[in-house]
């Protein structure tokens, strides 16, 4: 295909837009990256404003993991985060799938409550009240069981279902299949995608779980690590008071941001394949 000036043109133009909303977003990142593993002198030498570093060290990383802290707060979220997406998972699945079935008795009035959820919510002090009631507050669960099932992710999960031909489920019923084998062993391996999809938006809130423990959480053994970070980011410091030797708490910061950070940065490349593709055929009503 022969392109002429005026599409070249518009590609050029393109692609510039794209590199500068890239560096946009790239540089807040490697600021931070640079500041952490930097050290305090030359952060002051600086201005505080660096890119790349001219020396290197992991002092404030030492100094992050070395209290106890931090690393509670780590084992928290990744309890939280692991357990509560299975739980998610498992929920939202056994709730999508009969959901996406149309023969199901009252289909459409489930449908409507799910939808109802997404429109209207009980509000704060009625779902503080549920939780305190039902034993909930200052415990991990609190972190995972209010939202056990989201609605928007209940729908994409849906509507992937409702798009597999139902010619694979009239031949497994001929077999002899139950419902529960149909999910499990047909439906669940073809939905690979959605799984993967709707697994990552419940494993990132779970990571960034803040609002929830602020809410419900009281006892500071278990914080989450978003809560310990925002403490970590709000403490006042008095520079004067501070020798060159001990990693400051600018640097410190910025390595509570990395560590905050790193792991889904490091997992989303792995799924970013299936995350397209499962958000498209998802919000396909079939």
């Amino acid at each position: 295909m022969v392109r002429g000036l005026e599409d070249r043109i518009f590609n050029a133009v393109i692609y510039l837009i794209l590199g500068i909303v890239g560096i946009v977003c790239v540089f807040p990142l490697l600021y931070v990256l640079a500041v952490s593993v930097t050290p305090y002198g030359e952060v002051l030498k600086n201005g505080g404003y660096i890119i790349i570093p001219k020396s290197f060290t992991l002092e404030a990383y030492h100094q992050l993991f070395s209290g106890n802290e931090i690393v509670k707060a780590f084992g928290i979220t990744v309890f939280i985060t692991v357990v509560g997406t299975l739980v998610n998972m498992f929920l939202t699945t056994l709730m999508a799938y009969p959901l996406s079935r149309k023969n199901l008795p009252g289909r459409n009035f489930f449908l409507f409550l799910v939808v109802f959820t997404l429109l209207f919510s009980g509000g704060i002090i009625p779902t503080y009240l549920v939780v305190r009631d039902t034993g909930l507050v200052d415990t991990v669960w609190a972190m995972i069981i209010p939202n056990a099932v989201g609605a928007f992710n209940l729908l994409i999960m849906k509507s992937f279902f409702e798009n597999i031909p139902n010619e694979l489920f009239d031949s497994a019923r001929i077999d002899g299949a139950k419902e529960f084998r149909i999910l499990f062993q047909i439906v669940m391996p073809l939905s690979l995608p959605v799984l993967l999809t709707v697994g990552l938006f419940y494993a990132v809130g779970h990571w960034n779980e803040f609002f929830q423990a602020v809410m419900y959480i009281t006892d500071t053994e278990l914080y989450p690590l978003q809560v310990v970070i925002r403490n970590i980011l709000m403490q006042s410091t008095n520079p004067e008071q501070m020798l060159e030797e001990y990693v400051p708490t600018t640097t410190l910061q910025m390595a509570a941001v990395i560590v905050a950070s790193l792991p889904i940065i490091v997992v989303y490349p792995f799924i970013q394949k299936h995350f397209t593709k499962g958000v498209m055929i998802g919000s396909i009503k079939g």
